[in-house]
């Protein structure tokens, strides 16, 4: 029998000397317990008899008696020479089942979930079941066979070795400074952004960005425009925080500023993502940067940019990020490395005005103490030797391949089926579909092809003129695109 290190819940026996039971009663009962309900799981070795009896204060024989009993019932089993042991198999299968059942049952309704609590666990974050390996056309996963592995472990072992000891203690809530710097400077250079290294926070992936800007800056019953289609992930943070999602239409130029003050004049703040609005793919336009913008000064509007896959543009020159023409400090600034490097990473960072700075850090710090350092230094030195850039480069040329290779082959195979329009930018594409098709029964089907069609209808919180799929095609080769394509066609044959 494999042996287990030895665990013993003493906080949690307590032996009764006033008690009508005798000791040796008691300990049997509590020891029966605790391995009915898991909390001694089959194969762990107990303390001896000797040691027990010594912890507890209790003579040999009480305790003794005790393994004896639950010896003889099964419950435990003796080696000699080796020790005792939780049995393998337990005896009373009845009772076993009734000690789980106790153990993971459902709260009474008296002591159910808070109301926070409670829309918590309605909300969905993803579209489509995210774990595991990729099916073509999951969306938001990037290229991770491309990825530069044998380079990251390279520096990981070398930022492991030269990692100064100080730096096993509690770190900075921000995250680690060099990283921080990096960040401004990449920020500055490539997006426009304005801000020195004491706005920058780091954070566990975009969506933690989101949940502290909507904890913090806002109350329940707050009004928050959001683009509609629109990230669900936002979406859940924002109504997570109690305020009231107002679904304002997107059209080729971005959110529709017009069609939001028609529906709350006055909201607290407003999600978007200008670069690569999520999931259409459009390119908010300058003009409408600029409208957005000087609306937000007039009405003290906060706006959570979501600078969603700006690394990945194929026509033009990138338009520089809201945060960078914004005069009046009135946007939160949200980016991730998860589409850029890897998910697993779980390293973002957000970009705050000096004015929230301390109050944003101190919540960071509440939430999640700080990031992982040794993830931070490898990234910083990822980037600061020009690695990330190198990376971005290739990247960007492979995903504009593998883009026009879905487009080429949806025309090809699904042109009477899908209007598509090349995105300018980003990982995902929509397909239209035609008017008074389900989109959900279309996306099901797929999916019994083995294909996986976001259905566009997901990201919507009202209805839509027609539906549509979110097909990504960052993570697949061009075979496993047509591929995906073949299977696509297939499953619509015989769609009814």
């Amino acid at each position: 029998m494999p042996k287990r290190a030895t665990f013993m819940p003493l906080a949690g026996i307590e032996l009764k000397r006033s008690a009508t039971d005798s000791l040796h009663h008691q300990l049997y009962e509590q020891l029966r317990v605790a391995i009915l309900t898991r909390r001694l799981v089959a194969g762990t070795r107990l303390p001896s008899t000797r040691a027990l009896a010594a912890t507890l204060a209790v003579s040999r024989n009480t305790v003794v008696n005790a393994f004896d009993q639950l010896l003889a019932e099964g419950y435990l089993e003796g080696h000699v020479g080796r020790g005792t042991y939780v049995a393998r198999a337990l005896p009373d299968e009845s009772l076993q089942v009734h000690g789980k059942a106790a153990l993971f049952a459902s709260p009474r309704r008296a002591h159910a979930l808070s109301r926070r609590g409670s829309a918590l666990a309605t909300i969905e974050v993803s579209t489509w079941p995210d774990v595991g390996t990729p099916c073509a056309f999951r969306t938001g996963v990037p290229a991770l066979d491309l990825f530069p592995m044998q380079l990251w472990t390279r520096l990981a072992k070398e930022c492991w070795r030269d990692l100064p000891r100080e730096h096993l203690a509690y770190g900075e809530p921000a995250g680690y400074p060099p990283l921080r710097e990096a960040i401004a400077a990449y920020l500055g250079a490539s997006r426009g952004v304005r801000c020195i290294t004491d706005q920058v926070i780091v954070v566990s992936g975009s969506q933690q960005a989101l949940e502290l800007a909507a904890r913090l800056l806002l109350d329940p019953g707050d009004r928050v425009w959001l683009e509609d289609p629109g990230y669900r992930g936002a979406r859940g943070a924002i109504a997570a925080a109690g305020a009231r999602l107002v679904p304002v239409p997107v059209d080729s130029e971005g959110i529709q500023i017009a069609a939001g003050i028609s529906k709350a004049a006055h909201p607290k703040m407003v999600y978007v993502t200008p670069s690569h609005q999520s999931p259409l793919g459009v390119t908010m336009s300058l003009r409408r940067r600029l409208a957005l913008l000087d609306w937000a000064r007039r009405t003290g509007v906060w706006i959570l940019e979501d600078d969603f896959d700006s690394e990945y543009r194929y026509v033009g020159r990138p338009l520089p990020a809201l945060q960078g023409l914004d005069d009046a400090r009135r946007v939160i600034y949200v980016g991730t490395f998860s589409k850029v490097l890897f998910p697993a990473l779980r390293l973002g960072y957000m970009v705050v005005p000096m004015g929230l700075m301390e109050t944003f850090t101190k919540a960071r710090a509440l939430i999640d103490r700080q990031p992982p350092i040794l993830e931070q230094v490898v990234l910083a030195r990822f980037i600061l030797q020009d690695h990330f850039a190198r990376h971005l480069r290739r990247m960007r040329v492979l995903y504009a391949e593998r883009q026009s290779a879905l487009v080429n082959a949806l025309e090809r195979e699904l042109g009477d089926w899908f209007e598509i329009t090349s995105p300018e930018a980003g990982l995902q594409l929509v397909a239209w579909l035609p008017i008074g098709v389900n989109d959900r029964q279309v996306s099901e089907r797929a999916a019994a092809y083995k294909v996986e069609a976001a259905p566009l209808s997901a990201y919507t919180l009202s209805r839509l003129p027609r539906g549509g799929l979110a097909l990504g095609y960052a993570a697949f080769s061009v075979p496993q695109i047509r591929e995906g394509v073949r299977r696509l066609k297939l499953a619509l044959r015989s769609f009814k």
